[in-house]
């Protein structure tokens, strides 16, 4: 195996085990309640974090012309499947939910259960850099801040544009680097994801118009970044006492202290976070 392949192998395990972690999954399901586990777009800076999370759901289905229950959906990296409930319950499309930690997804196909929408959503166990699907097999690629956990980047585009049907739609968010990031600013944020970068705008319109894909649109909404962390920290400061029944005291400093690092670095504008709509 050569070395670049040992380090993706390594960052699949390395996100699968945090995600499967009980102090992972007591946090993420109490602070953003076991829905969506993604940025928000914010009405203001006090506006509560699901309201916002379920914002950018909504905004990014809005781009989508072909979202109806004929379409056929692939959530890459959709942890408790948020997404996919409101994208199945509001659209009527079948979604299959990729995700590669099995907490999440036994969370998540109950959730599904409880909705009565199990008969649109197929939970998945796998991960984004190897699709466990065929060619051309999806109308929709959907992703919500996911693929910055890969350390192969290139490869999960790849997929994507492999998996998609001719005329299909690839819509996604993700925490990125800026294209004139300043080099080893963002390291501390780097440590705290124990990976060596982050994506860039310019690196995703490379990959996509090397895999066939156009880019239709890039909505910017860095601005909410920094907000949305900020947020995040003013909840578990807020809510420390609960935490603490349901996570360890050393995960939630960890956490305080990686959730400062993400909102210093959107503010001094070395971050980009934004929707990303592209069309194969």
């Amino acid at each position: 195996m050569s070395e670049r392949s040992k380090e993706a192998t390594n960052s699949v395990d390395i996100a699968r085990d945090y995600y499967n972690s009980d102090d992972a999954d007591g946090f993420y399901s109490t602070i953003w309640g076991g829905e969506d586990i993604h940025v928000g777009l914010y009405k203001d800076e006090s506006e509560p974090i699901f309201d916002a999370s379920r914002r950018t759901v909504e905004r990014m289905a809005s781009r989508l012309d072909g979202l109806d229950e004929n379409a056929r959906v692939l959530d890459i990296g959709a942890g408790y499947g948020g997404a996919a409930r409101h994208l199945a319950g509001s659209r009527g499309c079948r979604v299959a939910a990729l995700n590669l930690s099995e907490v999440e997804n036994e969370r998540n196909r109950s959730m599904n259960e409880e909705a009565n929408l199990g008969h649109l959503i197929e939970v998945v166990d796998g991960s984004f850099e190897e699709v466990p699907f065929e060619d051309g097999s999806f109308d929709i690629v959907w992703s919500q801040d996911a693929i910055l956990h890969s350390g192969e980047r290139e490869k999960v585009i790849e997929e994507v544009g492999r998996v998609l049907k001719d005329g299909g739609e690839f819509v996604f968010t993700d925490p990125m680097q800026s294209d004139e990031c300043p080099e080893d600013v963002l390291q501390p944020i780097l440590d705290r994801i124990h990976l060596d970068t982050l994506g860039s705008p310019g690196f995703y319109r490379e990959m996509a118009s090397r895999f066939g894909m156009k880019e239709l649109a890039f909505e910017d909404h860095t601005k909410h970044l920094a907000t949305h962390y900020a947020r995040v920290l003013e909840e578990t400061e807020k809510r420390e006492d609960k935490l603490s029944g349901v996570t360890s005291k050393e995960y939630i400093e960890r956490m305080k202290a990686g959730l400062r690092h993400w909102v210093d670095g959107g503010r001094e504008g070395h971050l980009v976070w934004g929707i990303f709509h592209f069309g194969s």
